[in-house]
């Protein structure tokens, strides 16, 4: 038996004996590490993009504009089509591998997606790392964006799936944290590449990718599968086991028959993107659509996308602007650790509301500053209000690391019934990675259209994030992953209305 301290997951009737144990913590830290691959995919994008040498290599244009002074307008030296092609690239390809990776996740299971993505993520470190010409690195973010479509797919299921009723809010957002670490790796890497003498750092700091890339590669080697997947899949006995070796006790039987009768519902689902569809299972996928979208208008990934250049407008000096973007990825690691420890005790919509609030003022402050003080051909912000910048922006990046970052991907991988959770997540990437495209291959075209405006967009949709959030999303917390339609859904003042079991209702 393994070993581990108690938990009791709360079952409909009575209660699932649980141990939290360290197969289940070892196995989340490892999955959770195609969080890191992530997150230093969108750290490093905006580093490299603020390296003379690299916009030299690759965007001669754009390098041209960040030298001559005075003739292009602060917002809009780093207008480049091209240039946000190299960051939006990786999610259009991430888009595009979801479908494939919702056929994966469903029929070869959780971890061999994971080892699939970890595959993608390498071969794409080595395309960046070694690239000659733009069609490389082109080539090289394509890959990781199969990767990350892959990793996301696969890795929310896994943690949600695996970890007890308890603190599954918690180990999920693990997901998270390694994201928001990968983003403060990557900011030091930029920091210490860019000092680098010879034009190359650029290399280094996408072949540093390597590190998380094989990471996963090699976690997803040893996790094992998760119960519900192998289940599924038919294989009951090993699903037994597997369930018997991460709950750490020997009578799994209760939660073992709850999940084979999830199993069989989800079986007698052929096709289970049209099931998806269903009247019954429009509440759920409304609030994955929503969520997707709301993370990405609340401007957090233009924002660590594009930190340094965003720095690098206002009035930063080149090594000014990656040190602010190392203190942003600071407050990003440690406030989602708030949410880890918070999550599972507070509720999800509590966080919710509380960033929502938070976020919007320091949008409007950062919007208002800027609005005052940063003109087109304005050399810069004084080091007070400079200063002042910076702190608005991590009261942002605090409130959306402990809130929208975590819970945009823990709630819908925890509120979809099990014949319809690998298509729901698949939709849940899907709509993330379009939103993610449409925001990083726009935004500075809007940071030079907007000017400081960009701020006051963003915090208005933050308005209605937090309103939505008020009126029709439900609680989640404690509630066991298969018994979510009963006691969350058929309970809401609104999405009841959705859960009639006559099938003549369907869409």
């Amino acid at each position: 038996m393994a070993g581990g301290f108690g938990a009791l997951a709360h079952g409909g009737d009575g209660q699932f004996e649980a141990k939290i144990t360290p197969v289940v913590i070892i196995s989340c830290i490892l999955a959770a590490s195609g969080g890191l691959m992530f997150g230093y995919d969108i750290g490093i994008s905006g580093g490299v993009t603020a390296m003379p040498q690299f916009l030299k290599k690759f965007f001669p244009v754009v390098y041209k504009k960040t030298q001559e002074k005075g003739i292009e307008s602060n917002y809009c030296k780093y207008d480049n089509q091209g240039l946000q092609l190299f960051t939006s690239s990786l999610y259009l390809a991430a888009l595009t591998a979801t479908f494939a990776a919702s056929h994966t996740t469903r029929n070869l299971g959780r971890k061999a997606t994971m080892l699939i993505a970890g595959l993608f993520f390498i071969l794409g470190t080595v395309f960046n790392a070694a690239a000659m010409n733009l069609l490389m690195l082109i080539i090289g973010r394509i890959l990781l964006g199969c990767g990350v479509g892959f990793a996301n797919q696969a890795v929310p299921l896994f943690l949600s799936e695996i970890a007890p009723t308890r603190i599954r809010g918690a180990l999920n957002i693990l997901f998270q944290l390694n994201t928001t670490v990968g983003i403060l790796f990557a900011n030091l890497v930029n920091y210490g590449t860019a000092k680098i003498s010879g034009g190359w750092g650029w290399r280094l700091s996408l072949g540093f990718a390597g590190v998380p890339a094989v990471m996963l590669t090699l976690g997803s080697l040893i996790v094992v599968d998760t119960p519900n997947s192998l289940i599924a899949r038919g294989k009951l006995v090993e699903g037994k086991a597997a369930l018997r070796k991460i709950r750490g006790v020997s009578n799994v039987e209760p939660e073992y028959l709850e999940i084979v009768e999830a199993s069989r519902v989800a079986s007698e689902v052929k096709h289970p993107m049209k099931n998806l569809l269903k009247r019954r299972n429009r509440p759920q996928l409304v609030i994955a659509v929503c969520m997707q979208i709301f993370q990405q208008v609340t401007g957090i990934n233009a924002i660590m996308f594009y930190a340094p250049v965003l720095f690098s407008t206002v009035g930063f000096k080149s090594d000014a602007s990656l040190y602010s973007s190392v203190i942003t990825g600071a407050v990003n690691v440690f406030s989602t650790l708030v949410s880890i420890y918070s999550v599972d005790r507070l509720g999800r919509r509590m966080l919710l509301l509380q960033a929502g609030v938070q976020m919007f003022i320091s949008q409007v402050v950062v919007a208002v500053v800027l609005g005052i003080k940063v003109k087109d051909h304005s050399e810069s912000l004084t080091p007070g209000l400079a200063l002042l910048v910076v702190v608005m922006v991590c009261t942002f990046v605090a409130g959306f690391a402990w809130s929208w970052g975590p819970l945009g991907w823990l709630i819908p991988s925890e509120t979809f019934p099990l014949e319809t959770r690998s298509a729901g997540q698949s939709v849940t990437v899907c709509v993330n990675m379009v939103f993610t495209f449409i925001i990083a291959q726009a935004f500075l075209s809007m940071l030079c259209h907007f000017k400081f405006g960009i701020f006051l967009f963003f915090s208005a949709w933050v308005l209605v994030m937090s309103v939505f959030v008020l009126i029709l999303l439900p609680e989640t917390k404690n509630v066991p992953i298969e018994e979510m339609t009963d006691r969350v859904w058929r309970q809401h003042w609104y999405w009841r209305r959705f859960m009639d079991d006559d099938e003549n209702g369907d869409a």
